[in-house]
């Protein structure tokens, strides 16, 4: 028979064991949980990690179709274009013919604003009509009937940097009639210089403006013009 003491310390190591495995199995247990946490985690990555993917095919495809659409579109201009080209015969040259037109217009222009400034004309203050009215003259023709030369540049002057086109007429007695009736025709706007033109070119140049509604001011000689 076991001696008591010797029963005390069967129980007290069986004490011990039962202790050390509530520990074990709390470790377990706690292991368990982080893995648990861990793997969803994990779980939500992977599904945020997909829609990611699923939002950037979406774009892919979003921009493969925007390109295919902008190749399409390029392509019928392009068949476009060549099908104007066939049609019209001579185009490539007459594009370029336009393309060198606009180039001298604009060396034209350039030359004229250099040629006015080395006359002093581009320091001249704006012309001031006593009666002009508010009036846009872009894309306007605007016929000047008047002889005298340093008005006349700096009228011209005035009115291309206005963006208007300029005519002109000297008025005189003896200037032929048709010629300033085609020139007022032409005109969108008349500017007439008393004092220095024919009675019969002031009257006829009054009675065409009054007939088609047409503006016409009146700058008398002596004033400043450009």
């Amino acid at each position: 028979m076991p001696t008591n003491e010797e029963l005390q310390r069967v129980l007290d190591e069986h004490a011990r064991v039962l202790r050390d495995y509530g520990q074990v199995q709390r470790r377990c247990t706690t292991l368990l949980q982080d893995r648990d946490t861990a793997l969803a985690r994990c779980q939500a990555l992977l599904a945020q990690r997909e829609a990611d993917i699923e939002r950037r095919d979406a774009d892919i495809m979003r921009l493969r179709a925007a390109v295919i659409a902008r190749d399409t579109a390029l392509a019928f201009a392009r068949e476009d274009h060549a099908s104007l080209a066939a049609c019209i015969p001579g185009l490539p040259r007459r594009l370029a013919l336009v393309r060198h037109i606009d180039m001298l217009v604009q060396r034209i222009q350039t030359l004229t604003r250099e040629r006015a400034q080395a006359w002093g004309v581009a320091r001249k203050p704006a012309p001031r009509f006593a009666r002009l009215p508010d009036v846009d003259l872009r894309r306007r023709a605007v016929l000047w009937i008047g002889r005298d030369p340093d008005d006349c540049v700096a009228t011209r002057h005035w009115i291309e940097r206005a963006g208007g086109r300029f005519l002109q007429h000297d008025g005189k007695d003896d200037a032929d009639p048709a010629a300033l009736e085609a020139s007022l025709k032409q005109a969108d706007f008349v500017i007439c210089q008393t004092g220095c033109i024919s009675h019969g070119s002031y009257w006829r140049a009054q009675d065409h403006c009054r007939r088609t509604g047409k503006q016409c001011v009146l700058v008398d000689a002596a004033a400043e013009v450009g």
